[in-house]
């Protein structure tokens, strides 16, 4: 099953800080919902210089 997620890193971080806004309380529940693998979803936003910040619950 294809991930739900944008490829795009810049859209990828703007569709996850806001689904975590919005919807999850954290990053593990996120990617559990969308089937994403946690260390893929964090190498790819790392790549563009953002790290999940679990107190703030968003990638900074």
């Amino acid at each position: 099953m294809a991930s739900l997620l944008p490829n795009n890193p810049m859209i990828l971080l703007s569709v996850v800080n806001t689904q975590l806004r919005d919807e999850f309380d954290n990053l593990d529940d996120l990617c559990k919902f969308f089937n994403q693998d946690r260390s893929d979803l964090e190498e790819k936003l790392a790549a563009i210089d953002f790290t999940y910040d679990p107190e703030q619950n968003r990638f900074l």
